[in-house]
């Protein structure tokens, strides 16, 4: 009689290096760790570490959030040893298929109807930078997303955005109306004055063009602040 096999005493009997690709096809990409998926997408490790441990130890450098993961650059992700450029490339580009997937997802979803569809749809587009930067969406008519446009690029604490560029663009993509946003690179998401003043002006100007600004967000970490929301605008 053939003997039964089972699935889990078969992975352990594996060098661990392979266990990755072969659990994922046996048992499914869900039940991979993360360390696990980093290990394929590296392909191996070192004479000292497995892939798997390689895996884990560039999740250590940013205490296992993926957010932070996504933040780093190539010359980042080499401070690990193990990690080559090859390795650190096929990471970055990983993580952002994964960025560019869930705004694409976002836009799938085309119509705005809250603060939180502009989140989801703009996070993605501040997650890497260190600087604060800022960009607006532009909607049409049925409030579905024409696109994302950048305005600016500042430091680590502010950002210019000028009003005349912004209602250029806008009239330009023959947009309805606008959703200002930017990020705070410290993950403080209280609104500055002259996050204030700006959105003040902003409201106004666009009442004179008959373009409104629907909203002002500010982007945290994983978290966002929405002038509508907070009965700011």
């Amino acid at each position: 009689m053939m003997k039964d096999y089972n699935i889990d005493s078969t992975i352990k009997s594996w060098a661990e290096e392979d266990r990755p690709r072969e659990k994922l096809l046996m048992k499914g990409k869900a039940s991979l760790t993360n360390a696990e998926l980093i290990a394929i997408l590296i392909g191996s490790g070192t004479r000292q570490c497995s892939a798997v441990d390689l895996g884990k130890q560039v999740l250590a450098t940013v205490e296992n959030n993926l957010l932070e993961l996504s933040k780093l650059s190539v010359i980042d992700l080499k401070k690990t040893k193990g990690i080559g450029e090859a390795k650190a490339v096929s990471i970055v580009a990983a993580l952002e298929l994964g960025k560019r997937r869930r705004s694409a997802e976002a836009l799938e979803r085309t119509k705005i109807s809250s603060s939180r569809d502009v989140f989801e749809y703009i996070q993605g587009l501040f997650s890497e930078s260190p600087y604060e930067s800022f960009r607006v969406v532009l909607l049409n008519r049925a409030n579905r997303i024409l696109r994302a446009i950048d305005i600016s690029e500042g430091g680590m604490t502010g950002t210019v955005a000028d009003p005349k560029k912004i209602f250029k663009k806008a009239l330009e993509a023959n947009a309805a109306s606008i959703i200002l946003c930017h990020n705070h690179p410290s993950g403080n998401l209280t609104p500055s004055n002259p996050d204030n003043i700006l959105t003040k002006k902003m409201k106004a100007a666009g009442e004179l063009l008959d373009l409104p600004i629907l909203d002002h967000i500010i982007v945290g970490d994983n978290n966002y602040y929405s002038y509508a929301d907070e009965g700011m605008l």
